[in-house]
Order: C-alpha cells, then sequence, then structure tokens
C-alpha cells in the first residue's frame, strides 16, 4: 500500500522574509509612482551655476597661464644652458688639444714621460693631486690644466642644473596639460547647463548681458578722479581701445583678452611691465583699499580669482567671463572685492 506525505510546508523564517521584501517591494513602487520627476532648474539658478563655472575656469585658466609662463621662462633658461654647455664643451676640448700637442712635442724630445702624456689626456684632475710629477711640467702646462679642472667643473655644474630644469619642464607641461582640461572642461558643463534653456531664456539672458556690457560710445559716468599715476593713467587708456574685444582663456591681446592678460596688456603699453596672473599681480605694487582706489589701480575680487583696472566712481573696466566682452561694470556687480593694488 502506498504511504501519503503530507507536503512539506515552507519554513516561518523563509515566509518572513519574502513577505517583508514583497512589502518593500510594493513600498518602493509606491514611491516612485507617487515622487514628483525632477523640475528644470529655472533660468536664474542656471545662471548662477553658469557664473560659478565661469569663476572655477577663471581660476584654472590663471593657474594654467602661470604655468605656461613657467614653461616659457623655462624653455629659455634651458636654451642659454644648452649654448653655454656646448661652448664650454668647445673650449674644453682646445684646451686639451692643445695639451695633447705639448705633451707630444715633449715625449718626441725625451722630455716627458710616456705616463704623463696619459695623466693629461685622461684625467688632469688625478694628473694634479700627483704633486710628485709636477716638477716635470712647464708652467704653461700647469696653467692650463688648473683651466681645464675649472671648465670640467663649471660644465658639470652646468649639466646638471639643465637636467634640473628639464626635469622641472617636464612637470610643468604636466600641470600645463591638467589645468587646460581642467578650463576645457568647465566651459563644457556651463555651456551643457546653457543648452538647457529655452530660446526665449537664452534671450533673456543674452539681453541681460547686453545692457550689462556698454558699448565704446555709451560709457559709464566716471566722475573727474585723478589717476593713480601717469602709468596708471594711460593703461587706463589703452584698456579703453579695447573696449568689445572678446574674453577668451588664455587670451593676452591684441585680439582677446581674459582677465589678467588685459591688464598685463594695458601696462605693458604704458611702459610697464607686469606680471601674467592674477595671483603674482597682486605683488607687483602697492596693496591698498577700497576707499584709497584711483583710476588706473588694479582691483581684484573673488579670493584673487578676477582683476580689472578702476576706472573711477565705482566702476571697473575689465575682461568678466566667457561669452563676454572687455567691458565697463560697476564694481557692486562683479563679485567679493578684495584689494587694490597700485603700480
Amino acid at each position: 500500500m502506498a504511504s501519503h506525505r503530507r507536503p512539506k510546508q515552507p519554513s516561518r523564517t523563509r515566509v518572513t522574509v519574502l513577505t517583508t521584501a514583497a512589502a518593500a517591494a510594493v513600498a518602493l513602487t509606491s514611491q516612485a509612482a507617487n515622487a514628483a520627476p525632477s523640475e528644470k532648474p529655472s533660468k536664474d539658478e542656471v545662471k548662477s551655476k553658469v557664473d560659478k563655472l565661469y569663476h572655477e575656469s577663471e581660476v584654472a585658466t590663471d593657474k594654467y597661464n602661470g604655468a605656461k609662463e613657467k614653461q616659457d621662462k623655462l624653455e629659455k633658461e634651458i636654451g642659454t644652458l644648452q649654448d653655454q654647455v656646448a661652448r664650454g664643451q668647445d673650449e674644453l676640448n682646445d684646451l686639451r688639444d692643445g695639451l695633447g700637442l705639448m705633451a707630444s712635442s715633449q715625449y718626441r724630445t725625451g722630455a716627458i714621460d710616456p705616463s704623463v702624456q696619459l695623466f693629461l689626456s685622461s684625467d688632469p684632475d688625478d694628473y694634479l693631486d700627483k704633486a710628485s710629477t709636477m716638477d716635470q711640467l712647464s708652467s704653461q702646462q700647469v696653467e692650463t690644466l688648473k683651466k681645464v679642472q675649472a671648465k670640467q667643473r663649471v660644465l658639470a655644474q652646468q649639466r646638471k642644473e639643465a637636467a634640473e630644469k628639464l626635469k622641472d619642464l617636464a612637470d610643468t607641461r604636466e600641470t600645463l596639460g591638467k589645468k587646460k582640461k581642467e578650463v576645457q572642461s568647465k566651459l563644457a558643463e556651463a555651456q551643457k547647463l546653457l543648452n538647457t534653456l529655452t530660446a526665449q531664456e537664452k534671450a533673456a539672458l543674452a539681453d541681460e548681458e547686453q545692457r550689462a556690457s556698454r558699448s565704446a560710445g555709451d560709457r559709464a559716468d566716471l566722475g573727474n578722479e585723478a589717476p593713480a599715476s601717469e602709468r596708471g593713467a594711460a593703461a587706463l587708456a589703452a584698456a579703453d581701445t579695447q573696449v568689445g574685444k572678446p574674453y577668451v582663456s588664455g587670451g593676452s591681446g591684441p585680439n582677446s583678452y581674459d582677465c589678467s592678460g588685459l591688464t598685463q596688456w594695458a601696462y605693458a603699453q604704458a611702459g610697464v611691465s607686469i606680471t601674467r596672473t592674477t595671483y603674482t599681480q597682486q605683488n607687483d605694487g602697492t596693496k591698498i583699499g577700497r576707499s584709497q582706489l584711483k583710476p588706473g589701480d588694479l582691483v581684484f575680487f573673488n579670493n584673487l580669482g578676477h582683476v580689472g583696472l578702476y576706472a573711477g566712481n565705482n566702476t571697473i573696466l575689465h575682461a568678466p567671463k566667457p561669452g563676454a566682452v572687455v567691458r565697463y561694470e560697476s564694481m557692486n556687480t562683479v563679485g567679493s572685492f578684495q584689494f587694490g593694488v597700485r603700480i
């Protein structure tokens, strides 16, 4: 007779786990169904985020400019050192050739030991250290050997210095590449945000930007403040001729500018050489407060992230940001004022 077995019942643990999982799934589904769709950021929110990205790209641009300036300087220094090494090697070869000729002449007349000639051509330092052989040399040979020693030491130092600068150059180029990518990334992210705006919103932003940019024939009231100096007045006048030129990261004129590129170019037209970046331009003169500003002074904003030229009546002349042009603008709309610098 066949036996009948009761079906195996699921364990209480398994039932509990399955029930809990099912409840969680239902809850998640309910939350997902009831969750509000993510809202599209408003025009003002997009503008705020884009301005922040532009500021970050300007900071990265300034560091890129600093690395570029350092790279150019290192390349010049390395070129000079390599020229010096080449000339020094030629001089050393001439000195050694002269010693060889003297040694050969003395050897032929029996006036010098054959081993001395070997010392002269291979290791003058070691030879000079052997005081016992000094009486076998003429005063001219001794003098020439000393010159060989000195030249060898100079060449060794120059080669070492050149090698160190080449390593520094390689590191600088790596930094340059990273900063360039950082700038491009920030600008691309800003553009992506701008692309989320409707045509109407883009037109409204463009209109705001147009109102902020004043044409050459629509100057702000700058008042009649005395300039910081003749050089400051000349730099401000030079920058005024560039109103309307586009902002371009890394631009240093005459077709486009970034903020520190404009100030450097303007002062160059006044016959004054200042450095390339905001981080170094802050040290190109005397720091002053807002109440001391006069036309032609440099003005710094946003933790050294931006620089312009003070134009008078609380107005600056500057290259503002990507997508904008060189323009006059109220200091109140630029950002957080830090300090001024009088060149």
